[in-house]
């Protein structure tokens, strides 16, 4: 087998879906002997990348001014070359103009991952977007995002290829979470005992719809007096104008100790097994969806926005039969249906919550796997390298 050095570029290694999958590709290649480098600015997701047995190469690609990205090409053309790169896969729009420059200098594949549903209100920003359709390969992580990007740039129809993204279902089942942290976890948000777990993964943004979740909440705490406790865990990336904004929100509703933020989580399995509801609020599409394909690996009800991939991660009817429902798809941005669909989920009984959630967990494990992720991915980077 023929050993080769696979480059990711991404702007940073701190959380978030595109991140994570960086790691997890590294780790693939490297268990499938081949050998995986990332250049990034850096985060907390680094010291998992080496452990994995892949290198790490600090540049500054978060940064976005024409200049900055004419000095990463130079940088990530001599990367190419003093590391014997065979293949550089790019993973967000600045680092992979760089990308795409230095690779064709070299004269390896390039390949890039549409990871998100990028802002495009004008022609330039436009052209912007468009690097992420120039590989020659272009991934897309949903049927939606494929469509969006068929639609967006039509040249790129032939070489987009589908490959949803993967998580480690296997670590979310309850089963795989001890009884010590859950216990730890719980004891540091500060869970009060035999009281049902509402919790939003989520980063602390705006389009994350954290404030329609509050409002919703609110909008139950005045109708029922049903006990329950929420947890809105995430990292607000600087944002902490946003992040006054929710406690604001919280106090005028007279939900402070009912609502907690607690940050960014560390543990989503233990997290995920102190749940008794998953709610996924967000206000704008999303590409993909992780947190309610997670939410239903690990056997929580799920409850997410009509919008991007969530037809795709979350069924529910009409498109498919009743007895077929895997979670609730509500508007977005209507705290009303979402009070109502956060009242249906908290009031199953043991045996309609059972059949739910071991169908949502069949659903997300067919399609939805880490292996299925990484498998298809590399066998993208094999076809391309026995091309060249």
């Amino acid at each position: 087998m023929t050993r080769h050095t696979i480059l990711q570029v991404i702007p940073e290694l701190q959380t978030g879906g595109a991140e994570r999958t960086t790691v997890d590709i590294a780790a693939a290649l490297v268990a499938a002997g081949q050998r995986a480098v990332v250049a990034s600015a850096g985060g907390r997701l680094v010291d998992e990348l080496t452990a994995a047995g892949a290198t790490h190469v600090t540049l500054p690609l978060a940064a976005k001014s024409p200049f900055a990205m004419w000095r990463n090409m130079r940088a990530l053309k001599r990367l190419i070359l003093s590391e014997g790169i065979d293949l550089v896969h790019a993973r967000s729009r600045a680092p992979a103009w760089s990308a795409l420059w230095a690779a064709s200098a070299c004269d390896v594949p390039f390949v890039t991952t549409y990871h998100g549903i990028y802002a495009q209100k004008n022609a330039a920003k436009a052209f912007y977007n468009s690097v992420m359709a120039r590989g020659d390969t272009v991934i897309a992580n949903s049927r939606y995002t494929a469509e969006l990007i068929a639609r967006r740039h039509p040249f790129a129809r032939s070489r987009i290829t589908v490959i949803p993204r993967g998580s480690d279902l296997s670590a979310l089942a309850p089963e795989a979470v001890s009884p010590d942290r859950r216990q730890a976890l719980g004891a540091r948000w500060g869970l009060p005992a035999d009281t049902p777990v509402i919790l939003n993964l989520a980063r602390l943004t705006n389009w994350k719809g954290q404030t329609v979740l509050v409002d919703a909440l609110a909008r139950l705490a005045a109708e029922s007096d049903r006990p329950w406790t929420a947890i809105l865990a995430g990292d607000d990336q600087g944002r902490g104008d946003y992040t006054q904004k929710l406690r604001t929100r919280i106090a005028e509703a007279g939900l402070e100790g009912r609502i907690r933020i607690v940050g960014h989580c560390d543990d989503v399995p233990a997290a995920l097994a102190l749940a008794d509801l998953a709610v996924v609020a967000s206000i704008e599409p999303e590409a993909f969806g992780r947190a309610a394909v997670e939410a239903q690996a690990a056997r929580v009800p799920v409850i997410a926005t009509d919008l991007g991939a969530a037809p795709e991660t979350v069924l529910t009817p009409p498109e498919v039969a009743e007895d077929a429902r895997t979670g609730w798809r509500i508007p977005p941005g209507d705290p009303q249906a979402m009070a109502r669909a956060i009242g249906d989920a908290l009031a199953l009984d043991d045996k309609a919550r059972a059949s739910l959630t071991e169908r949502a967990a069949a659903h997300v494990s067919d399609l939805y796997s880490l292996e299925a992720m990484c498998s298809r991915t590399l066998a993208v980077y094999a076809r391309l390298l026995e091309a060249t």
